[in-house]
């Protein structure tokens, strides 16, 4: 006899045992969580920037949790890495970013390679950093931590002018928790300021991180550094005035692929500018011309007449009374006067004379460029 219940084991699938675990990849949570971080690839690949606003606390959480994701499982295109930057109050710009993660393993200081210094004593400052020592109105954190956010800032400000670089008064301004200079390089200049990462937290450890933050602008090269366990921000001074350094090449570069684009069109509108001008002038002598033409059409068809009136007072001679005859006598004199008055072949016609065209004279011929310039 068969027991029943071996029976319909037999067609139905295998027991799952009591204590199994479904991989963390296969639960339904982490496959929504990938297909939106795979969608949120998409969109910033596209679009270059996606802005999270109108959200709630919890979905906010979710869409940084869904970040998390993305760079823990190698979602990130190769040689891109998501950054998130406050936007809009409580919400999120999200892009993508050049490089590794200033944080990353690779941006740590190289064994051997030299540290900048940075002093134990708040003495023979660079000026800047005396007017922030200062200035009580910045640098607004406890005292331990202001203290250390100068001496960074001095380490950072000697290390800057032993390389050659210009350290100055921060253009920009600051809310008063944060302090900084702008170091110049080649003409152009990057704010760096130093701020307490997380004033509001009760947590010792948390409470007495730094940040320290190159101004980003437009540029989406890494711009904020971090007290972590595996690294100062004593070791990463070298590192933050590395990508000072970088940004001022990349910068210069831009600068002069600028001018260049700038000649290359100054010599384009100058091209168009010639042969609107020519143009211009070629379409005076044309409307000379042809008024020229027009005046001989009608003098042609005047001079016709002409010969037909004189044809018709020599048949009427004799036969229509004699005071009319002289009548049409002078008024074909008058007329035949006037032919040789309009007619333009009369004399052997000169060269016309022709003006420097306005702006306006020019437009036409331009293609879209302006008469005042390649702007």
């Amino acid at each position: 006899m068969i027991d029943d219940d071996s029976s319909a084991s037999d067609d139905s699938e295998p027991a799952v045992p009591a204590n199994f675990r479904m991989p963390y990849g296969e639960r339904p949570v982490a496959r929504a969580r990938r297909a939106k971080a795979q969608e949120l690839i998409e969109r910033l690949v596209t679009e270059g920037r996606v802005r999270i606003n109108d959200h709630d606390d919890d979905e906010l959480a979710e869409w940084r949790r869904v970040v998390n994701y993305a760079k823990r499982h190698g979602l990130e295109p190769a040689g891109k890495r998501i950054e998130k930057v406050p936007h809009g109050g409580p919400g999120l710009e999200l892009f993508l970013a050049e490089g590794p993660h200033p944080n990353a393993r690779s941006q740590r200081p190289k064994e051997g390679r030299a540290l900048v210094p940075v002093p134990s004593r708040l003495g023979h400052l660079h000026p800047m950093v005396t007017a922030l020592k200062d200035d009580e109105s910045r640098l607004v954190m406890p005292s331990t931590l202001r203290r250390r956010s100068l001496l960074l800032l001095q380490g950072l400000a000697a290390e800057a002018v032993r390389r050659g670089h210009e350290v100055r008064k921060a253009g920009s301004s600051f809310y008063p928790r944060e302090g900084g200079v702008d170091v110049a390089v080649d003409d152009f200049a990057y704010t760096v300021t130093v701020r307490q990462e997380f004033p509001e937290s009760t947590d010792p450890e948390r409470s007495a991180r730094l940040v320290v933050e190159i101004a980003h602008g437009l540029t989406d090269r890494p711009g904020r550094w971090r007290d972590r366990k595996t690294r100062t921000l004593e070791e990463a001074l070298g590192v933050i005035l590395g990508e000072i350094e970088a940004r001022a090449g990349d910068d210069t570069r831009r600068r002069q692929d600028e001018q260049q684009a700038r000649a290359e069109r100054e010599v384009r509108w100058q091209v168009a500018m010639d042969v609107a001008r020519e143009q211009a002038v070629r379409e005076q002598l044309a409307q000379v011309l042809r008024e020229q033409a027009g005046c001989w059409q009608e003098a042609a068809v005047l001079s016709a007449y002409c010969t037909a009136l004189e044809r018709r007072i020599g048949e009427l001679d004799g036969a229509a009374d004699e005071s009319a005859l002289e009548s049409a006598r002078r008024w074909l004199q008058w007329v035949r006067g006037y032919v040789r008055s309009i007619d333009p072949l009369s004399r052997l016609p000169e060269m016309p004379h022709t003006h420097e065209p306005t702006p306006e004279e020019l437009k036409p011929y331009l293609r879209g460029w302006s008469p005042h310039g390649p702007q």
